[in-house]
């Protein structure tokens, strides 16, 4: 049984080590992780052993307190819940503090002008100086002090309770040293006293001089201001799950029984009906049932451009509808939305605790009483040496002061923190601080093909047609035959036509042949498409066929033959191509000095040839899925760190045996559940990014561990005196205070830079990455002589388009137009239809990164026609060339 606890009580990494300690001691506990950040703990237990009850009377005896984090015994809180209670909890004592600073600096201030007022002849009243005022001196002192010791005595309260229950910690380390100075004060004053009633003066004016009042209020004034800052910098660390939480919309509109009503999102159930106008945030996620929408979607997806909707598509909630009116069926509510899930992998990773936290809980475990042990003996040392006892005294509450578990606790759980958030805010979802070390170190990264480096969807990437047959024809005669077929290549073929508006023919006597293909009539003439087998089997022959079948498998592609009236009309090849950005990614990670390994099932042809076009460093084809965990496992046993990336079922098992499984976001939620690491944005640039992160996280950590302990190995000896004999350096107790104040600010400061934290690479440019494969693939067409000789061929004619212009009895130019105002691909796609709704307009092709649009039309349609259709749909058109 796994729950959750909110702690209260801990102040530094002795209080976390103490309850982490006392609660894995208890018998069934399985697993126990406190983090002192989030003042949390996670525990994993067996309930027929232990009870709830039996870990909170554990943690108390540990001198800590402990709560179940529940909403109610049947239905878990939420996560938003939990954030929202964690985050008031931070807002209340970043307000504590700041009342506690400011009222101990009111009395502060005047208590440590006038002790030392006289020393650095500052003005004073005149009832302040002299020997006969030594005791008014003396006892105002003492009252200035009293404030500033009840506002902050929960120093003493808890410093002095973990003392007792033999788990001190740097409360205890406060108490011992401030509490030092205020009894050695309360000395001074009944010394004063003493000298008085019996005419000392000698003794007046020495206790005068030695009263460590100045001392005790310093030192606790200081560190409180030092744990201001500290919680204004904690509450920073937490500011990606924040604005994760702000996404979320408090109210959705309800559709019942025809009346339209808002009602608290607690309240939206599954299936509900639910209204989301222009401007408004998707309540949750669901399936759009009427209307049209564009949406933006970049607080989950991390993608800028907005996302056109339709009836039957899905939304995410948490996104928001830039433009239009729609209604939408509730499909996930609560906890199962994505932005949920999103916010609890957050939440979890940043309960967790990364290995190199080990170091830092295995010190601070007995760091504090090593530190009680150096200043009683240090005081000795130097009494025995000669010193004064008030020097004793000082060197004492010196080492107490200057100590600080405090920066050892924070080291790792902040960087942590803010490195999931960063990751967060940037569509990576690490879901372990483990994970986040692991990543680091990786030296080899396993790509799966298929939806990974490739789309995961086929796509038309050429039409060869024989010359009497137009492109546009061999087109809509395949897409009529395969708009009755389900085969997956023949869905592509009709995306293809659909893109292009090329209308359906009638097709009678349709029928499908098991591994060859289909045929039917069309317009009287019996037609055919299929495989090579197919062809073969109704003695179809080509002249080009096999080395057209050769050279697209080198390729990658899947040639489909198309035939009619007994003789080959065209060929169209489908391939599922690559990711615009996987090169990109891929190199990145080689620069990084990582071996890039492409595993896949697909034939070695086709695998070698995505591999030439991505530059992996080598392939393992025909693996079949059951084989792919073990591959990992061979990769593992030669001695690398391995890191798989992949999207389908037959992935989980590889991402799991993987040391860090990367899941893209867009594929299953079981490759999702299996990885360490999600990826929302699909993008194949993010795994080098999630490597960067983890490298700059660790790198923070080391830092802040380094920083922690090299301040403590330097701070400890010099207050300690161990350089006073050489070198006359001694620390002062308020110096002391300030320094180990400032080291717990330094570490969370430290740490809060990941907030800036950029990967190297860029992203992806467009919404093309992520969204329809088809709108970013640039179709070929040729005829099947120039496909076969065109290496040879110093440019390539577009036979299929000069033999329709030949039956149409006219003659075309090819246009170049200079467009400005294109953003996006949804502008591509405006203007291509623009000119393609031109009459005889051909060969439609846009460029966004180039900003032109090519296009063939006859001699009748002018340029100001052209100018005009662009200009229509909103973009401006800059100037227009012949270009044959």
């Amino acid at each position: 049984m796994q729950e959750k606890y909110n702690m209260t009580g801990m102040s530094c990494a002795a209080c976390s080590s103490r309850v982490e300690k006392a609660v894995s001691a208890l018998p069934g506990m399985k697993e126990c992780s406190v983090n002192l950040l989030k003042n949390s703990m996670v525990v994993q237990y067996d309930e027929k052993t232990l009870t709830g009850t039996d870990i909170i009377q554990a943690v108390e005896k540990a001198g800590y307190g402990a709560s179940l984090l529940t909403g109610s015994q049947k239905k878990a809180t939420s996560v938003s819940t939990e954030q929202s209670v964690s985050a008031n909890a931070a807002k209340k004592e970043y307000e504590t503090m700041k009342r506690r600073v400011i009222w101990s600096f009111v009395f502060t201030v005047p208590l440590f002008y006038i002790s030392m007022g006289k020393m650095l002849g500052w003005p004073l009243p005149g009832y302040f100086l002299g020997m006969e005022n030594s005791m008014i001196y003396a006892f105002t002192q003492f009252l200035l002090l009293i404030p500033v010791v009840f506002i902050n005595s929960k120093y003493f309260r808890v410093g002095f309770k973990t003392l007792l229950h033999r788990s001190p910690n740097m409360d205890s380390l406060i108490a011992l040293g401030s509490g030092a100075s205020l009894v050695y004060g309360v000395y001074a004053l009944y010394k004063i006293a003493y000298g008085f009633g019996h005419g000392n003066v000698d003794l007046v004016h020495q206790f005068s001089h030695d009263l460590y009042f100045e001392g005790a209020g310093t030192i606790l004034t200081l560190i409180t201001l030092g744990k201001f800052l500290e919680a204004r910098a904690k509450g920073k660390t937490s500011d990606a799950i924040n604005k994760l939480l702000n996404l979320a919309p408090k109210t959705a509109t309800i559709l019942r029984n025809g009346v339209e009503s808002i009602i608290p999102i607690e309240e939206v159930e599954k299936d509900d009906i639910l209204i989301v106008k222009a401007g408004e945030s998707i309540p949750v996620d669901g399936i759009l049932t009427d209307g049209t929408a564009s949406i933006d979607e970049s607080a989950i997806t991390g993608e800028s451009i907005p996302v056109d909707k339709q009836a039957g598509d899905k939304v995410i909630g948490a996104t928001v509808n830039k433009s239009g009116y729609f209604q939408m069926q509730a499909t996930k509510v609560g906890e199962e939305t994505a932005l949920a899930q999103i916010i609890r992998l957050v939440d979890e990773a940043t309960s967790s605790k990364a290995p190199i936290a080990k170091l830092a809980d295995k010190v601070a475990g007995v760091f504090v009483p090593i530190v009680i042990v150096i200043a009683i003996i240090s005081a000795v040392v130097w009494m025995i040496c000669g010193a004064t006892f008030e020097f004793a005294l000082t060197i004492a509450v010196s080492v107490l002061v200057v100590s600080c578990p405090c920066a050892l606790g924070l080291a790792t759980p902040t960087a942590i923190m803010v490195g999931t958030g960063r990751g967060a805010a940037g569509g990576i979802l690490i879901k372990s601080a483990e994970a986040l070390e692991t990543a680091h170190c990786v030296q080899t990264v396993v790509m799966d093909k298929t939806g990974t480096i490739t789309r995961g969807e086929p796509v038309v990437t050429d039409l060869v047609c024989e010359p009497d047959i137009p492109k546009t024809r061999l087109l809509q005669i395949a897409a009529s035959l395969e708009k009755l077929s389900e085969h997956p290549l023949g869905r592509a073929i009709v995306a293809e036509a659909e893109k292009q508006k090329i209308s359906y023919l009638p097709v009678h006597n349709f029928r499908q042949i098991p591994g060859q293909g289909i045929r039917g009539m069309i317009e009287d003439i019996e037609y055919l498409a299929g495989n090579q087998k197919m062809m073969d089997a109704f003695n179809i022959h080509g002249t080009a066929l096999e080395q057209l079948q050769d050279r697209m498998a080198s390729e990658g592609k899947t040639p489909l033959y198309f035939a009619g009236a007994g003789k080959l009309i065209g060929i169209i090849a489908v391939a599922d191509v690559v990711k615009p950005t996987s090169r990109q990614a891929v190199k990145e990670l080689q620069d990084m000095g990582i071996e890039v390994v492409m595993l896949t099932g697909d034939h070695k042809k086709t695998a070698e040839a995505i591999r030439r076009q991505v530059g992996v460093d080598r392939v393992i084809a025909e693996v079949l899925p059951e084989d792919k965990e073990q591959e990992i496992r061979r990769l593992q046993k030669s001695g690398k760190k391995t890191a798989m990336v992949g999207d389908g079922i037959n992935d989980a098992p590889a991402l799991a045996r993987a040391d860090v499984g990367i899941a893209i976001g867009a594929g299953t939620d079981v490759a999702m559940e299996s990885a360490d690491i999600v990826l929302m944005k699909n993008d194949l640039l993010d795994v080098a990014g999630a490597i960067e992160l983890s490298k700059a996280t660790i790198r923070n950590i080391k830092e802040n561990l380094f920083w922690a302990f090299f301040y403590n190995i330097i701070g400890i000896p010099v207050a300690a005196g161990c350089y006073y004999a050489a070198f006359g350096l001694k620390m002062n107790p308020m110096i002391a205070a300030l320094a180990m104040s400032f080291s717990s600010v330094f570490v969370v400061s430290n740490a809060l830079r990941l907030r800036f934290f950029k990967p190297k690479h860029g992203t992806a440019t467009t919404p093309a990455d992520i969204g329809s494969a088809s709108e970013s693939v640039v179709v070929t067409h040729t005829t099947i002589a120039e496909h076969v000789s065109r290496e040879e061929a110093s440019s390539l004619d577009d036979c299929c388009q000069n033999k329709m212009n030949q039956t149409q009895g006219g003659t075309t130019m090819k246009k170049e137009l200079s467009v400005e105002g294109m953003m996006c691909p949804n502008c591509v796609k405006h203007v291509t239809n623009a000119l393609n709704a031109i009459e005889g307009a051909a060969d439609v092709t846009v460029s966004l990164e180039a900003k032109t649009a090519t296009l063939s039309v006859p001699e009748t349609v002018t340029d100001e026609m052209l100018k005009a259709a662009v200009t229509e749909e909103g973009y401006k058109v800059t100037g227009i060339r012949t270009l044959a």
